[in-house]
């Protein structure tokens, strides 16, 4: 018997099977509120047993690309109801990723009186889209002061509060690919001397803080985590206490109590891999549910699957391209292969138009 498609529980929540479609920046939200074009989507992709939604910024400043949606306002809370209503006749459960961008922005694609904000005064190589004035270098950040930490950190809780209120199932804190919560945990974005920066758990206080307001906010039984160890991703290289570091970070999240751990590795993308010691921790220390992503197959799912070395599977670009994929995998049927071109274009070409199996 398949497990892969096997009923399973996340907590609290019953899931229709254990294949997770993974958070996707699609830039469809026009004005950072989620539409209609949106709800179309996520509905179709309702077979999944969860998704994560697209990151999605708890603060105007966060709001680093082009048309991706927040979660800090009224008008974007009643779009995210729209999604989420679509979506529960499907059957999956959802959960909204929470993004603060952090020095990965520019100010072209903030609202009036948002600012690039990071640990640090360190700009991330690499440019950033704009849909004002195309490609343009990253953002140097403004270094967050206690009182700006303290102001994100109640944000991550009200945006959280939001989402639920939304109808959402729960959470995920976005600490991986370069985001703020990753670039204080990197001692290569992070370069401060004050109680947020220099050891690991000066380092680590930041996403720890964020993590205990939003189980404040909303409860442990709605709260994950999303965590790249050895990504590279957003100028973040590798160091030499990474694995000691991600450790200490496994210890602590299990004892804060999240619901689960979501382990990305983009090695299938040309990334270095996260070492099989590394996940192999992550599965000893945290002592809930453990989500891995990152280059699966159907057959490689259910091999991690069995032999328990993850709860369940995230897949990304396969979903992009098939909203059927649960029915396509079930049945061995042939994929659509993803459009890169139309990854983050506006509008439903690339989108909402790939081609389900038939009958």
């Amino acid at each position: 018997m398949s497990l892969l498609f096997s009923k399973t529980t996340l907590g609290p929540l019953a899931l229709q099977n254990r294949l997770v479609m993974a958070p996707m920046t699609r830039s469809r939200a026009i004005g950072n509120v989620p539409n209609d074009l949106m709800a179309k989507y996520y509905a179709q992709h309702a077979s999944a047993g969860l998704i994560i939604t697209e990151g999605t910024s708890p603060s105007p400043n966060g709001l680093g690309y082009a048309r991706i949606p927040g979660s800090f306002s009224a008008a974007q809370a009643e779009g995210w109801r729209r999604v989420t209503e679509a979506v529960r006749p499907g059957g999956a459960k959802m959960f909204m990723q929470l993004m603060h961008c952090g020095r990965v922005a520019h100010a072209l694609n903030l609202p009036a009186g948002a600012r690039v904000l990071g640990p640090s005064a360190v700009a991330a190589a690499g440019e950033m889209y704009t849909d004002a004035q195309g490609m343009k270098p990253n953002a140097v950040p403004e270094e967050m002061t206690g009182a700006d930490i303290t102001t994100a950190i109640g944000e991550f809780a009200q945006a959280a509060k939001y989402a639920v209120a939304a109808g959402f199932d729960g959470i995920e804190l976005h600490g991986a690919n370069g985001y703020l919560i990753e670039q204080f945990i990197r001692p290569s974005s992070n370069r401060r001397s004050d109680r947020y920066g220099g050891s690991i758990e000066n380092r680590a206080r930041f996403v720890l803080e964020v993590a205990d307001a939003v189980i404040g906010a909303v409860g442990k039984d709605k709260v994950g985590i999303r965590l790249s160890p050895f990504g590279v991703f957003n100028d973040m290289p590798a160091y030499a206490s990474m694995e000691a570091d991600y450790t200490y970070l496994a210890r602590q999240l299990n004892v804060a109590g999240l619901l689960y751990i979501h382990l990305v590795d983009h090695s299938s993308m040309g990334a270095p891999a996260v070492p099989d010691s590394m996940k192999a921790t992550f599965r000893d220390e945290f002592k809930r549910t453990l989500i891995l992503s990152g280059g699966y197959d159907a057959a490689r799912a259910e091999s991690d699957l069995a032999a328990g070395k993850c709860d369940l599977v995230a897949v990304a670009r396969p979903f992009l391209a098939n909203p059927d994929l649960v029915a396509r995998w079930k049945s061995s049927a042939a994929v659509n292969a993803p459009d890169p071109g139309t990854f983050y274009t506006p509008g439903a070409k690339g989108y909402t138009d790939y081609p389900a199996l038939a009958g």
